[in-house]
């Protein structure tokens, strides 16, 4: 019934909802797998590496998911190079583990944009038919003759702000654990620069 007196921008509408959930649900899951518990894992980075185990830090870094370890790895694999140089490899790190983290929200905060003002658009497609058979009719115009203007007008308006509505929700539910992952990124790299640089001093003999 939505699709046949929404018309085709309803059916639109509803492409682009099952697009913003595909994207909403794709984010979440990359974020949700994204997300580790960073101060257990850089204790664990920091006994491995008190004993003097690189290739097992390394190893940890590469079977543990998420934008964190691979922060952490760059800071061990410089570990040589002096602490300048390991700040410098977790900054670079970090910056380019950001872009994957945001991939496809701006898609989403545009069908944010989109979803109400195609309701809109809908709208105003219903409502010129309602007054063209208004024009045709006049005052003869019968109820069901103008209805379909009406219902058309008032489906793509309501799909339109109930798309959006939700969507607005994910996206910022989505920006928010991206916030999260660089926040953690920030305060991991900070710690492991300590960790490498520390772990390094107790192992020159000099």
């Amino acid at each position: 019934m939505i699709l046949k007196q929404g018309g085709p921008v309803a059916v639109l509408l509803l492409l682009l909802a099952v697009v913003a959930l595909t994207v909403f649900l794709e984010r979440a899951l990359h974020l949700h797998r994204a997300q580790i518990n960073v101060a257990e894992f850089l204790n664990g980075i920091r006994t491995v590496l008190k004993r003097a185990n690189v290739m097992e830090a390394i190893a940890i870094c590469d079977a543990t998911p998420g934008p964190v370890p691979r922060v952490v790895k760059a800071a061990i694999l410089s570990r040589d190079q002096g602490r300048d140089r390991v700040r410098e490899a977790v900054e670079e790190a970090g910056l380019a583990e950001v872009p994957p983290l945001e991939r496809r929200l701006n898609l989403l905060a545009t069908l944010c944009h989109l979803a109400p003002l195609l309701g809109l658009f809908g709208t105003i497609l219903g409502l010129m038919d309602v007054f063209a058979q208004l024009e045709q009719q006049g005052l003869y115009a019968h109820v069901t003759q103008v209805a379909g203007g009406v219902w058309r007008a008032l489906i793509c308006m309501g799909l339109g702000v109930g798309i959006s509505i939700p969507a607005y929700a994910a996206y910022n539910y989505l920006v928010s654990r991206v916030h999260a992952l660089v926040v953690d990124m920030e305060r991991a790299a900070a710690e492991i620069v300590h960790i490498v640089t520390e772990a390094n001093g107790k192992t020159d003999p000099s």
